[in-house]
């Protein structure tokens, strides 16, 4: 296997644990793991609850690609029975419960999304129904009995919720306890997770220990700011770029990023070489590098790793035509429209605005042209051959009912 020093290096880059002293008490066990030389088994569990993955989910995936790639054992853990309570690790309000079928439905392109990153035929997949379903009730309170009340409204976003007086259920003190039971299941040396999930990689260990096992070192990475630079990646923010979004749309949400994220997105939204980012992240904050140069690298290389070189150049292309000069696409998908119909109606059918409210918004900020034209009354009709500009990066033309 790689040296030592070489794969703690990459394997250590961007991981954060809010404390010095847990840093480098967790980079001696790991460097301990490794000088073992022999595959680690490695996992990241993530639940199912929204249909989709971001690029939010994509910064502990990275990480467990870099795993993969120095010959560790990695699994791919779907979450099916914890994604029934939720995490409440970075929640500060009570989240809603799934039901199994919404689960299954929401897992289904999970993989295939995860396989942009990870290399499938390396990534050992798991559910953790397959323990978790058989636990019976004295298997629960064996569980419950390793932790106190305390411990666990400790935690900062319970302890947030309880000083506003906000409810707190029983069934949420449950998660920690299974996705710890998680690693005991899995035995595995490293826990990939969020820094907000350090507290359940903890429990982990805590079960690991009483079973016997070996503890696991916890391996946390940052949140990534979404694409305003300021709140946590998120689609019902609307601050998000999803794995599975087309390279021409990843590009130019990539762009919109404000100038202070860029070193962060270099190094939780990239596989770049670790000391090619940190140069990077050097040369912005001393001023020697272009933004917006460095911007449209990043955007290019997240498409790039996602979708290919040839959709990244294409995606480019397409980004300083229509947004930098303005200019309509060739490829404009077609709108068709009835005679008469309201030019909103077809913009909202087409899917270039996600609701009559957020086109009605976009109308009353001048940001919908026809030919190039500003237009303003959502009313107004869609005529044929017109090519539409519906925001910064989104383009129709219009067509006829028939065509």
């Amino acid at each position: 296997m790689a040296p030592v020093d070489e794969q703690l290096f990459t394997l250590m880059s961007g991981v954060e644990y809010g404390d010095g002293e847990l840093r480098r008490a967790f980079a001696a066990e790991l460097r301990a793991l490794l000088a073992e030389d022999r595959p680690l088994r490695v996992y990241l569990g993530v639940d199912p609850t929204a249909s989709a993955l971001t690029l939010g989910h994509a910064v502990p995936l990275r990480k467990l690609r870099q795993f993969q790639r120095f010959g560790h054992e990695t699994v791919f853990l779907i979450g099916d029975t914890t994604a029934l309570i939720g995490d409440p690790s970075d929640k500060n309000r009570l989240r809603p419960l799934l039901t199994r079928e919404e689960a299954a439905a929401n897992e289904r392109t999970y993989l295939a999304q995860a396989s942009k990153i990870l290399d499938p035929a390396r990534t050992e997949v798991r559910r953790n129904s397959e323990w978790l379903g058989k636990l019976a009730l004295p298997d629960l309170i064996a569980l419950m009995s390793r932790f106190t009340v305390t411990e666990m409204l400790a935690r900062d976003n319970f302890r947030e919720r309880r000083e506003r007086g906000d409810a707190i259920y029983l069934h949420e003190f449950l998660y920690a306890l299974l996705q710890g039971y998680d690693a005991r299941a899995l035995a595995c040396d490293v826990q990939v997770g969020g820094t907000e999930q350090l507290f359940n990689l903890m429990a982990g260990r805590k079960l690991q220990e009483a079973a016997g096992q070996r503890k696991h070192v916890p391996v946390t990475m940052p949140i990534l700011v979404g694409t305003d630079g300021v709140a946590r990646m998120s689609k019902s923010a609307g601050n998000f770029i999803g794995l599975d979004e087309a390279p021409e749309e990843q590009y130019g949400k990539a762009m919109s990023i404000p100038d202070g994220a860029l070193a962060s997105w270099f190094e939780l939204a990239t596989n770049l070489d670790r000391a090619e980012v940190a140069a990077t992240a050097r040369g912005l904050a001393g001023g020697e590098r272009d933004p917006l140069a460095e911007k449209k690298r990043l955007a290019r290389t997240i498409v790039a790793e996602l979708h290919g070189e040839a959709a990244a150049a294409r995606a480019e292309t397409h980004f300083e035509r229509t947004v930098q000069h303005g200019q309509a696409p060739d490829d404009a998908p077609d709108a068709p429209a009835r005679a008469g119909q309201a030019l909103i109606d077809v913009i909202v059918a087409a899917g270039a605005a996600p609701s009559r409210r957020e086109a009605r918004r976009l109308f009353g900020q001048g940001a919908v042209s026809v030919d190039g034209e500003p237009v303003t009354d959502e009313r107004a009709p869609a005529r044929p051959g017109a090519r539409v500009r519906v925001g910064r990066r989104r383009w129709l033309r219009i067509t006829g009912a028939g065509e």
